[in-house]
């Protein structure tokens, strides 16, 4: 029972969070994406939270960055 629970909040967090991205700029969203594949890769690099933060933040800023020029490109 714990683990339907538990699968349950998961799906109802990720369409919650899908959902607020819905209005979001195409740089917005790939700095998010970017912060989210930095964190993961921050902590499966070092393993603790401030390694996960430093990830999240270059991840952040790499995203921000590379739809900078694609917009760049597009007009």
């Amino acid at each position: 029972m714990n683990m339907f629970k538990l699968a349950s909040a998961g799906i109802l967090l990720s369409i919650l969070g899908l959902s607020g991205c819905s209005g979001m700029t195409h740089q917005e969203k790939n700095t998010a994406v970017g912060a989210a594949v930095g964190g993961v890769a921050g902590n499966v690099l070092c393993g603790g939270v401030l390694c996960t933060g430093a990830g999240a933040v270059v991840g952040g800023v790499i995203g921000h960055e590379v739809s900078k020029d694609e917009d760049k490109k597009k007009k």
